[in-house]
């Protein structure tokens, strides 16, 4: 980086804790140098030029202002197992957490990061998860030793000064401290991707909200205002404050009259998240736009709904199996000003990935540097590459994404990948009801996750690797949101496109057609489209879908209520009432 981009001193910052703090870490971590990150555009093409001259950045001819990189191949997923909640109590972190003492955890941690900033920059990040001046928005500053996670958390936040300025002299932060753990000694030459292989830790503290992360330079590991700060820490400041921090995109849909409705909607890992998120309508007169693809906070206005933002400012998408017939807007969302990693490098300087086009180029530079072709045996992408992208690229990127107000939620949308029993739409009798429809979300197990193929998967609210308390006492919470808003609470549904003929078809054209299931939730919320009654939940009176989608079996239903309440004994006494007397209602229903 140019020498004018780098300052050891940091008098500027007027908040005292804050500099209390970066004198604490510096003196831990021994940097070299120190440097106040601005947030400007000038600061980031700097950072950028540095990585392209470390070897780690390739700039890419065919997309302004964009570059491909790799990681180590140590280092290219959220590591669950290395992640931890280190509550006071470990009945706080509950039976699906890593817990450990807070106390053993910090003294561990102090001895891994003693020094390991030696010869590097120490950067100090201010940034706002949410809009600016938004009284949804949460302020966090990280320090890391990563220009990577610089470079990336300039699209992904809205970073910089004007963060530091609103945060003044006494201002609430969240401090996000991380390290590749690497130090180097005066002239050795630095690894192109510096991690610790076998030495990761992802750490919260949600008692003090404090984040430490050591080893790991990759994704959610790294940028701690990701999944670190904006779910696990922000789901604990949620349950005390009473709102709500959720794994969620946000969507505007709007009809041919010209009404529109904000919906938020949850789905596990491999269920067309993105891909709902950024739907391109073929229902002629019927829009949707884009609020955010994966974190949705929302709290209860003054006039009683629930309104959302998304707290981040970018994208950060899977890369496999985005293409213009799965994801048309995703593709332009990453035309320019994107950062690649882990994908395959083309000859002409560009990207590709499995699934990006029908057939693959002739040669390319697969993401662990090797020469590849069509011959090759290993993939061309690693299956969780990833895209950075600004969000306001997004050709559909909705008018309120700034509004520092939120958007009203109409309706909350559950679904899983689940291939029989679970119909296409359904819509819950009641909140309790909804509540524990998104306590039983599951997906069935495909040949890229560990596990039995077909095993179910449970993975409720899509929260389960970042609740940051005990996921029994979220569901609690989820409760008393629905006491609080009372009849203003917004009606939820499930959904499942997974569903398959006993040949093994799907039923379901998915992808863009699903407009024609959003189109009936939008008209349930209007009232002006009739439900009809199941054991299971409400379903649409005539809709234009082969009948088996909305089979109720019951007997297999009644199998589902076995798993769930065996998976529900999991929680032991933390499981609230109200969704153990759902499990019995439907139950009962089933036996009708």
């Amino acid at each position: 980086m140019h020498k004018s981009f780098l300052n050891s001193s940091v008098v500027e910052i007027p908040h005292p804790k804050l500099r209390r703090w970066i004198s604490e870490i510096k003196e831990l971590c021994e940097p070299e140098n120190i440097h106040l990150c601005d947030g400007s555009k000038e600061e980031h093409d700097a950072i950028c030029q540095q990585l392209v001259q470390s070897g780690l950045f390739v700039p890419l001819t065919k997309r302004p202002g964009s570059f491909w990189c790799r990681s180590d191949p140590s280092d290219v997923a959220r590591v669950e197992d290395r992640t931890f909640i280190c509550s006071l109590k470990r009945e706080d972190a509950g039976p699906t957490n890593n817990w450990c003492d807070p106390g053993e955890m910090k003294e561990k941690l102090k001895e891994l990061f003693k020094g390991c900033m030696k010869g590097r920059t120490l950067y100090i990040i201010p940034f706002s998860m949410g809009p600016f001046g938004s009284p949804l928005s949460v302020i966090g500053v990280q320090i890391t030793d990563s220009p990577y996670v610089v470079a990336n958390t300039y699209i992904m936040t809205r970073m910089g000064k004007k963060a530091l300025d609103l945060l003044g002299k006494d201002g609430e932060f969240v401090p996000c401290l991380h390290s590749v753990g690497v130090p180097l000694q005066k002239g050795e030459k630095d690894l192109q991707w510096p991690c610790r292989p076998d030495d990761k830790y992802i750490v919260h503290f949600p008692d003090e909200r404090v984040i430490w992360s050591f080893g790991s330079g990759y994704g959610g590991n790294a940028l701690l205002g990701k999944k670190c700060l904006a779910l696990r820490i922000a789901s604990v400041k949620a349950r005390e404050e009473m709102w709500m921090a959720e794994h969620m995109l946000i969507v505007g849909i709007t009809n041919p009259k010209g009404k529109k409705r904000y919906f938020v909607a949850a789905f596990p890992s491999a269920c067309g998240k993105t891909n709902l998120a950024m739907l391109q309508s073929p229902l002629p007169g019927w829009k949707i736009e884009c609020v955010g693809d994966d974190i949705a906070w929302m709290k209860i206005g003054d006039d009683g709904r629930l309104y959302a933002i998304n707290p981040e400012y970018g994208f950060f998408g899977v890369a496999p199996g985005t293409s213009e017939k799965s994801n048309p807007n995703a593709m332009a969302s990453i035309s320019k000003n994107s950062i690649f990693t882990n994908v395959a490098l083309t000859d002409d300087g560009d990207v590709w990935w499995e699934g990006m086009t029908e057939s693959p180029p002739k040669h390319l530079t697969d993401w662990k540097g090797n020469s590849w072709t069509p011959d090759s045996k290993e993939r061309a992408a690693h299956p969780n590459s990833r895209f950075t992208a600004p969000a306001k690229q997004c050709p559909i990127i909705d008018p309120a994404f700034e509004d520092i107000h939120g958007v009203p939620i109409s309706g909350i949308i559950f679904g899983g990948r689940r291939e029989s029993v679970i119909p296409l739409v359904i819509e819950s009798l009641t909140w309790q009801h909804g509540t524990f429809l998104g306590a039983s979300l599951s997906s069935e197990m495909t040949a890229a996750a560990a596990g039995k193929v077909g095993s179910l998967r449970h993975d409720p609210f899509a929260m389960l690797p970042f609740c940051g308390y005990n996921m029994g006492d979220y569901f609690a919470h989820w409760l008393k949101m629905g006491e609080r808003l009372g009849d203003k609470a917004p009606t939820i549904y499930h959904v499942n496109w997974f569903r398959k003929s006993p040949e093994g078809k799907f039923l379901w054209p998915g992808f863009g057609e699903n407009i024609h299931v959003l189109k009936w939730i939008f008209e349930r919320c209007e009232q002006s489209v009739e439900a009809k009654e199941s054991p299971v939940g409400r379903m649409p009176q005539e809709f234009d879908a082969p009948r088996e989608l909305f089979e109720i079996d019951k007997e297999k239903w009644k199998e589902e209520v076995a798993g769930l309440r065996d998976y529900f004994k999991l929680f032991g006494k933390q499981l609230p009432q109200g969704l153990s007397d759902e499990l019995d209602a439907l139950e009962k229903r089933l036996n009708v």
